[in-house]
């Protein structure tokens, strides 16, 4: 068996029960932490609070070389690890594929997403988010200004009255992850007054919801990773109270219906 555990957002206590039986009724357990981090927590602290030991898969070792893991499966109940909820990256899809071409029974064991984390703390609706994409870090994508595939989903979902989230750069090997007014700063060359959502360390006992344009968020500070943006389109009349009450927007800044 190979079961796929989400470990939810912040640390080593965001398992759900039934991941954390999982986890503890394992044989072995492999986890990355290249498409995203637990910032809580420690591999050692997961690995105490759970009793059982975590290898740690970098890129390469989950997609290009997991016979190991595959093979360990065949005959032992194998746990792999992921942050937030299990099977949003193509990696793991790819994974959990080559176990059933091998004949290995898997499952889903889900954890709470950014995404979901995201609509509940701004109050925006959960129905209304259109396609997401990710802001590199410029020296990643290797090209002047915003990617096509950055500028392009922000204004399709704007035409088509949809919330986009951004999600923040993480490279992970170097330790870099990109807070929320760098991404503001890079968005404002495009669009100095579009306004954006700051959502700071979702899942954890102190997370943040911050509101401006991104020529105003440019210049905050919103503390510790991980980070994302939400650029709001076209907001229903709850949704603009929401986000003046719970991320402390101008209402005068906001496109409500």
């Amino acid at each position: 068996m190979l079961t796929f555990v989400g470990l939810g957002l912040y640390d080593e206590r965001s398992i759900t029960v039934e991941g954390q039986d999982a986890l503890r009724n394992a044989d072995r357990a492999y986890a990355e932490f290249y498409t995203s981090q637990l910032v809580g927590t420690t591999v050692e602290s997961l690995e105490d609070h759970h009793d059982i030991d975590v290898e740690v898969r970098d890129r390469a070792g989950v997609e290009q070389h997991p016979d190991d893991i595959l093979e360990a499966a065949e005959t032992e109940d194998v746990v792999f690890l992921t942050a937030g909820d299990t099977m949003i990256s193509t990696t793991h899809v790819d994974l959990r594929l080559r176990a059933h071409e091998r004949g290995i029974e898997t499952r889903v064991i889900h954890g709470i997403t950014a995404q979901t984390a995201t609509s509940s703390l701004t109050g925006l609706q959960n129905y209304r988010f259109g396609k997401a994409t990710t802001l590199p870090f410029p020296y990643a994508h290797g090209a002047d200004g915003l990617p096509a595939s950055v500028t392009e989903t922000i204004e399709a979902n704007h035409e088509a009255n949809l919330h986009t989230v951004v999600y923040l750069d993480i490279k992970a090997e170097r330790g870099e992850y990109m807070t929320a007014d760098v991404a503001a700063e890079l968005l404002a060359d495009a669009y100095p007054d579009l306004v954006g959502v700051v959502v700071a360390r979702a899942g954890s006992p102190d997370p943040l919801i911050e509101a401006g344009t991104m020529t105003d968020l440019a210049g905050r500070e919103f503390g510790d990773p991980l980070h994302l943006l939400v650029i709001p389109g076209e907001l229903h009349l709850l949704e603009a109270d929401a986000l003046c009450e719970l991320a402390g927007a101008d209402r005068d800044d906001l496109e409500i219906a």
